[in-house]
């Protein structure tokens, strides 16, 4: 079990070459087990860089928080 931290937002391109914006919760359980809930967005973006911009603004994102795939 790695105690890798999870980053709150993923940013990745699906097959139509648009970006999507995933936005990921983590809690831990009583055994200090992480339960991950992942949440995508409808939204599409044309760039990283749009998707990233969007996160910040709507979800107070800080550098750092972004992960990409």
């Amino acid at each position: 079990m790695s105690r890798e931290t999870i980053r709150p937002f993923l940013i990745a391109k699906d097959a139509e070459g648009n970006f999507r914006l995933t936005v990921r919760d983590t809690r831990y359980n009583s055994q200090g087990y992480p339960i991950v809930t992942a949440t995508l967005h409808d939204e599409l973006f044309r760039t990283a860089t749009a998707a990233r911009t969007y996160a910040k603004d709507n979800f107070k994102a800080e550098a750092g928080q972004f992960a990409t795939k």
